[in-house]
């Protein structure tokens, strides 16, 4: 018996097999879970059915997040078919290209919206379109990033749409609690996914990482997925509102270790 056995996921945000989003459901279907799966159309058949068939899932949709229309859709279709939802998984985050590099200062209002829509906002409306199908004891997770606390090169509109992110997480957490809902956040170290790629020098600073990490080594996929087990577990029955760190200790740095 996993963890998660009879429990019914619905997971946004897988792009490809490297994405936090894959070792997410990867994980929850290991430990028992009925995965369903929704994502922007332009990836759905070509990258992401495969990916969800391999899992024997059988919801497998579309949704623009930007749309309220299309959001709703997608809840009512769960219903009709599944009735209630145990685990909600928002790993969804856009910024274009141009506001990753360079100075904030220069973010445009058009950046600036964008990347708050799809990366903050959108938490709500998911969280808000569900509430017909959650329960007591269902867990909404959502991934954000220690730029959202601290400065990181280049983050710059991200950082500010993870800082929203969080909060809108805190807000839900005490708006549903009442219903027995959690609403918790996974803050993961760098790990070299589509996204991730978009931050100007993200690849020295994936590099760069395991040499200051307290647990000297990289972040995967695997290590979001297994925590967002236990976040989606019963096993954290009492936690809501919390940001969980999966970046081998670095949030603890004010400086990195001198080298040996």
């Amino acid at each position: 018996m996993g963890l998660l056995e009879g429990k019914k996921a619905l997971v946004f945000g897988v792009a490809n097999d490297h994405s936090i989003a894959w070792g997410i459901a990867q994980a929850l279907h290991e430990q028992g879970a009925m995965v369903g799966f929704s994502s922007i159309a332009e990836l759905l058949n070509k990258r992401v059915r495969p990916l969800a068939e391999s899992l024997d899932a059988t919801f497998i949709e579309p949704c623009n997040v930007q749309n309220d229309d299309e959001v709703a859709a997608v809840f009512d279709k769960w219903k009709k078919q599944y009735g209630t939802l145990d685990i909600l998984v928002h790993s969804l985050a856009f910024a274009g290209r141009d506001a990753l590099s360079g100075q904030f200062v220069n973010t445009t209002r058009d950046q600036f919206q964008l990347a708050l829509d799809i990366s903050a906002y959108s938490l709500v409306a998911l969280t808000r379109a569900a509430l017909p199908v959650l329960q007591a004891g269902s867990s909404v997770l959502a991934m954000t990033y220690y730029a959202s606390e601290k400065y990181v090169p280049n983050y710059n509109v991200m950082a500010v749409a993870k800082a929203a992110l969080e909060a809108c997480a805190r807000y839900l957490a005490v708006d549903l609690g009442p219903q027995g809902i959690r609403v918790n956040c996974i803050s993961a170290g760098p790990i070299r996914t589509l996204a991730a790629q978009g931050v100007a020098d993200f690849k020295l600073m994936h590099k760069k990482f395991k040499e200051v990490a307290p647990l000297r080594r990289l972040i995967t996929i695997e290590d979001v997925g297994n925590a967002a087990v236990w976040l989606a577990s019963d096993l954290s029955s009492a936690t809501t509102g919390e940001v969980l760190f999966v970046d081998g200790g670095v949030n603890l740095l004010a400086l990195a270790a001198p080298d040996e």
